[in-house]
């Protein structure tokens, strides 16, 4: 019985032309070759699984070839090629630097640099991940590096280049390979799957070309488990469930419950509760819906269409769903995903973030008028539209009908008709008188916050006729107000705090007054005017209320005090004072 060899080793490529996704580069490599310019040193640097082992091995095997093809490939048939291939070939050396770090083996190395070839013309000396060298190791390595035999020629691997210091950078050609792309690696699997007589539908190929994440060690490695769990018939299906892949339906079937009017929320908080039965955790449900979305965006425009590593009827699929949303509601429903993702590991309760998010993504398409969730403002029920009117547009007033003309009586004067009502207008706001310093200098008002010499960003606008709330309202109503947007907000603690210590009070003249004890507090609170006092407004169904600021103390309150001004506000009571003075103490 043959031995059996994974796929990662078996189809590891022996020539230039055999290696995915690095076209450019190999293409260089075989021009130095053909024209005989080559360096003593050469740097190859990517991400792991991309090929650059592979690629020195087919350089050093190429350079000592004594008949190569037309193509510039090595022939695998001259005793160089056959001594390598049979892996004793005493012209190419490799050291893994990840073992073999130190000074003693870089001094070993060098030794062995002195000893030219006994067959062939160069002698070939491979250092895999280089960068784990000590600096003691590198600074030993250097001159050896610079001012090799004419025989040797040295080619440096490694996965962080940016470790490696600048003088061995300096004296060497440096590579860089780039990720193989998923198309490339699908393609190269369908080959690989054809030669081992699998089975393999192209979408569940193109699943674990994404999984590989441009890394083709790591997708021949993927296929050879999936293809033992399946038993050579690599299905869709059997490579999600395999991989522990959540499938797009599910975000399909999110975005369908939410995207309709009203949004059935219920129905896509199940969905998420599905996904957890099946063992997914919240934070790769939130990251695969992100990643959903982002696809959908890319998919929404003929130019970014083509940058969806997807196949053509994936693409056709998500760009047809795209069409149905707005660009807006893309960006919003992405940020808040990724805020979910920053906030995940802060949160102590991680399936309430994901829910809230679910459904702050649905308030984004409830036709409510008020920001649901958004800018800080309150997440508002999604309400039912029913008939023709929208909650911006309420129906016009019915207009009484004129009365008939009756004929007059012969005998009676004429009673004349009742005058039809007329629209009762909006009572007018007066406007404030705007207040003047000693100097002259008038002092203006945003809401609360008074400012000298600026002019009014966003002056308050006045509601069109007719349109005025003005039911009445208690303090109290004013407190359950008030407290409720706080409660909103559990992120921000110094606005909660504050407003837990601060509520408005009525000013004899009618006003409501919020009295702060420092200019960092009243500009804590101004900073939120934008979204509390049309929150305010809402809650107390009266367009009058407006808020006004005023600073209690210029100083910070005693929370705020430091050990020299609490001593000193202590000195003032007697027996204190008294203490100080019995034991000759002084305050510094």
């Amino acid at each position: 019985m043959e031995h059996y060899i994974v796929s990662a080793r078996k189809y590891r490529p022996s020539t230039f032309a055999s290696v995915v996704g690095q076209g450019p580069l190999t293409s260089t490599l075989k021009n130095a070759i053909a024209s005989d310019r080559l360096a003593h040193a050469y740097l190859f640097c990517g991400s792991r699984g991309v090929g650059k082992t592979s690629c020195a091995r087919i350089f050093a095997k190429t350079i000592n070839c004594t008949d190569r093809t037309p193509d510039g490939e090595a022939c695998n048939q001259c005793p160089s090629c056959r001594s390598f291939n049979e892996g004793r070939s005493l012209n190419i050396v490799e050291l893994d630097a990840a073992s073999n770090n130190g000074v003693d083996d870089i001094r070993e190395l060098t030794a062995q640099v002195q000893v030219p070839p006994t067959s062939g013309r160069y002698r070939v000396f491979i250092i895999d991940e280089v960068h784990m060298l000590s600096s003691a190791a590198f600074n030993a390595f250097l001159k050896t590096l610079e001012e090799p035999p004419a025989y040797v020629i040295f080619i440096l691997a490694t996965t962080e280049k940016h470790k490696i210091i600048p003088t061995i950078l300096s004296r060497c050609q440096i590579y860089d390979f780039s990720r193989i792309t998923v198309p490339d690696i699908a393609a190269h699997l369908a080959r690989v799957a054809a030669d081992q007589g699998i089975t393999a539908d192209p979408a569940a190929l193109n699943v674990i070309a994404r999984q590989a994440d441009g890394a083709m060690r790591d997708a021949l490695s993927i296929f050879d488990q999936v293809a033992a769990s399946t038993r050579g018939d690599i299905t869709y299906q059997g490579t999600i469930a395999n991989l522990n892949v959540l499938d797009a339906s599910y975000y399909n079937r999110i975005l369908d419950a939410i995207a309709v009017r009203p949004a059935d929320i219920p129905a896509a908080l199940a969905v998420f509760h599905e996904i957890r039965r099946k063992g997914f955790d919240a934070q790769f449900f939130i990251n695969g819906l992100g990643q959903y979305l982002r696809d959908l965006m890319l998919a929404a425009s003929p130019a970014t269409l083509p940058l969806l590593d997807l196949p053509d009827d994936r693409r056709a699929e998500l760009a047809a769903r795209a069409a149905n949303l707005t660009p807006d509601f893309l960006y919003a429903a992405m940020g808040l995903c990724n805020d979910a993702d920053l906030n995940y590991r802060l949160s102590s309760n991680k399936q309430l973030l994901t829910e809230l998010t679910i459904i702050r993504i649905a308030q984004l398409l409830s036709p409510s008028t008020v920001k649901n969730g958004q800018a800080g403002g309150p997440i508002k029920p999604i309400q039912k539209v029913t008939g023709e009117t929208t909650p911006t547009q309420p129906a016009p007033a019915p207009q009484p009908k004129p009365a008939p003309a009756q004929p007059a009586a012969p005998a009676t004067a004429p009673t004349p008709a009742p005058a039809a009502p007329r629209p009762v207008a909006a009572p007018a706001v007066p406007r404030p008188s705007v207040p003047r310093t000693a100097a002259g200098a008038p002092t203006l008002r945003v809401g609360a916050l008074s400012m000298r010499g600026r002019p009014d960003p966003k002056p308050d606008a006045t509601p069109a006729a007719g349109t005025l709330r003005d039911e009445p309202f208690t303090p109290a109503q004013v407190a359950d107000a008030w407290k409720a947007y706080a409660a909103a907000r559990p992120s921000e603690p110094p606005l909660v705090s504050l407003m837990a210590k601060s509520v408005p009070e009525a000013a004899p003249d009618g006003r409501w007054v919020l009295a702060v004890d420092s200019a960092v507090s009243r500009n804590l609170i101004a900073s939120h005017l934008d979204t509390l006092i049309p929150h305010m407004r809402d809650a107390l169904r009266n367009d009058a209320f407006n808020l006004h600021i005023r600073v209690t103390d210029t100083g910070l309150g005693p929370e705020f005090w430091s050990d020299t001004q609490v001593l000193a506000h202590l000195m003032e009571r007697p027996a204190f004072a008294q203490f100080f003075k019995t034991f000759n103490l002084t305050l510094r």
